[in-house]
């Protein structure tokens, strides 16, 4: 009991939920959650990063078949090595980015 004969215990809880919520309101206001935009220009970024490997391989594939033609096709070749190399370029991107988020988010949490 306090001074006023009151019990404090539950005068207690109410200001530690408001302090708790008061605390995550200003933690989103410092980091507002990414937006629709945010995402859309996630999913172009890694678009590109398949696509323009695929397009410079196929490029340099027409080229040489036209000027070095041979018995196998260097287009069908270089798009699949493009789009190889396109599909590891977003995953390390993709994985990279993961890392940061989860990192960030681990520095905000302790």
């Amino acid at each position: 009991m306090n001074k006023h004969g009151k019990n404090s215990q539950p005068h207690k809880a109410f200001t530690d939920q408001v302090g708790v919520k008061a605390a995550r309101k200003l933690k989103i206001r410092r980091h507002p959650a990414p937006g629709v935009w945010f995402g859309l220009g996630m999913m172009g970024l890694v678009g590109w990063s398949v696509a323009t490997p695929t397009l410079l391989g196929t490029a340099l594939g027409l080229w040489l078949d036209k000027n070095y033609p041979g018995t196998h096709s260097w287009t069908l070749a270089l798009l699949a090595a493009g789009l190889c190399i396109g599909c590891w370029n977003a995953w390390h991107w993709v994985v990279k980015e993961d890392k940061a988020m989860h990192a960030e988010q681990e520095d905000e949490d302790a």
